[in-house]
């Protein structure tokens, strides 16, 4: 048999027991930072495979190398989940209150155990190292990928190339999508307090109100976009949350919160708009008498998918799976702490398939109805173990 025939006849084999691991994985989230159990349950999966050297970083980070051979090629998966109320019924739906893996990394755990059980069995014929990782807190600042390269993940050994795969509901199960060069934006969190004056609604006169001030620099910041970003290069800048504090019908509160995010593909324009956010909050409030407190926390980068790696992991997609199951994507302006690799080393992120409209498995990440229709897991495996079978001799 090929290799090809190979791999895909043992992730059939191994199928219900990454089956298994995801339901695990999914019965039992952990949030970000707190993955205690999520990184025991990986470590003694790979220990029942005879994987060995495996290490802790980032407290609940799984680390592990198997192979032999002069070159390494890393696969990455994500372990934590988010605060979701889950509300499928499905056996292996969430048991833990207000936490769901909504966005798939139970999914991206199994596949990867399972392209490392599969590598196992092949390790004798591997001419290079691949290295496991298990990356902490993707959903939380400041990525737990960020944390991982301060403290070595890529270096000794040093992976001369990474992959990683994301579930993609819009995309059928059975399929896998691909994206060349810029991929996914920039994401900074945007912290902002306007302070006024407050009083009697019938008198504004004598007040600063804040809302007017709000509402005159939510406009203003959109000519940031409008006006200043370059037009072929995608850019949002919006505020999700607006509180005061105080306030009614009759009564102008002093102060205004506000929350929201910036996000751009260019790391140049991204720390210009920074500053020019900066500017207009300071010129608006200035205008009006208010005064603020701005807080801009730079999240992550923009995704680059290095071009020559994604070309060859795209040809080999489309070996393992054929050419009508491999599609291109547009950009998209979600972002993923997967960036923070693809600015050390050639990286190449793709999207999975896991959406089945004859079954009714449509919902986006991210929602409590999140699910996947798990045939995924097939292709989720075999795939990785493909990748790294050949990108650890080419």
């Amino acid at each position: 048999m090929s290799i090809q025939e190979v791999i895909q006849s043992k992730a059939k084999e191994y199928f219900t027991e990454i089956q298994s691991w995801r339901r695990h994985l999914h019965m039992h989230p952990e949030l970000s930072f707190e993955e205690h159990n999520t990184a025991q349950f990986i470590e003694e999966q790979l220990a029942n495979m005879g994987i060995s050297n495996v290490q802790r970083m980032a407290e609940t980070g799984v680390v592990a190398l198997m192979g032999n051979g002069p070159k390494t090629y890393a696969l990455r998966a994500d372990i934590d989940a988010l605060p979701i109320q889950e509300t499928n019924s499905k056996a292996y739906k969430s048991k833990v209150a207000n936490t769901m893996h909504a966005c798939g990394h139970d999914v991206h755990t199994s596949s990867l155990l399972g392209a490392a059980k599969i590598l196992k069995d092949l390790e004798a014929d591997l001419e290079g190292q691949v290295k496991l990782i298990f990356q902490p807190a993707e959903e939380k600042l400041p990525g737990g990928a960020s944390i991982l390269i301060k403290e070595g993940v890529l270096k000794n050994p040093a992976p001369s190339s990474i992959a990683g795969q994301h579930v993609h509901p819009p995309l059928a199960v059975g399929k896998v999508g691909f994206r060349s060069g810029k991929y996914m934006a920039s994401a900074d969190e945007i912290y902002l307090t306007i302070i006024g004056k407050g009083g009697h609604a019938a008198l504004p006169n004598n007040l600063i109100d804040p809302l007017v001030v709000v509402s005159q620099l939510i406009m203003s910041l959109q000519t940031i976009i409008s006006r200043s970003a370059d037009p072929k290069m995608p850019s949002v800048l919006s505020f999700g949350k607006i509180n005061s504090e105080g306030g009614a019908t009759n009564v102008i509160p002093d102060k205004i919160y506000l929350e929201g995010t910036f996000r751009t593909f260019d790391e140049t324009w991204r720390k210009k708009a920074h500053e020019q956010i900066k500017h207009m909050v300071h010129q608006v409030c200035e205008t009006y008498g208010a005064t603020y407190e701005l807080d801009i926390k730079v999240g992550y980068p923009n995704l680059y998918n290095n071009p020559e790696e994604t070309a060859r992991c795209k040809a080999l997609a489309i070996e393992y799976l054929g050419a009508d199951n491999v599609v291109d994507l547009p950009m998209r302006t979600s972002a993923e702490d997967f960036a923070f690799y693809s600015h050390e080393i050639p990286a190449c992120f793709y999207r999975l398939g896991t959406g089945n409209e004859a079954k009714g498995i449509t919902s986006p990440v991210h929602t409590s109805t999140f699910d996947i229709d798990e045939e995924a897991l097939l292709v989720g495996a075999g795939l990785m173990a493909y990748l790294a079978y050949y990108r650890v001799k080419d």
